[in-house]
């Protein structure tokens, strides 16, 4: 069955310069599993296609539940230098919501 990630998880996100730092936090512990097998760094990147021009990187959390991506070059430069009407990594994390996966 497919979801999207808005339905099994949460994100918290932020920036530093021109690289967004997102945190997907499962909502329940029987959907991490998922989240580690269906969110890779290839599929973020894939995801953010056009905006995200660097390489992605990922990070495991099991204690927390959570996986966190550093998405680099993504900003456009950054948030003082950027001509983009929102360069901030909160934007891109709500995006990454929207992502559907395969659920068991």
């Amino acid at each position: 069955m497919k979801v999207r990630l808005l339905d099994i998880a949460h994100v918290r996100s932020g920036d530093k310069g021109d690289t967004v730092n997102i945190g997907l936090i499962a909502r329940s512990p029987a959907h991490y599993p998922a989240l580690v097998r269906e969110v890779t760094a290839e599929r973020v990147k894939a995801h953010f296609q056009g905006i995200c021009k660097g390489k992605v990187e990922r990070f495991e959390l099991p204690n927390l539940g959570a996986l966190n991506f550093l998405l680099h070059e993504s900003l456009g430069g950054g948030g003082a230098v950027s001509l983009r009407t929102d360069a901030q990594g909160k934007t891109l994390g709500a995006a990454l919501l929207r992502m559907e996966i395969e659920l068991d």
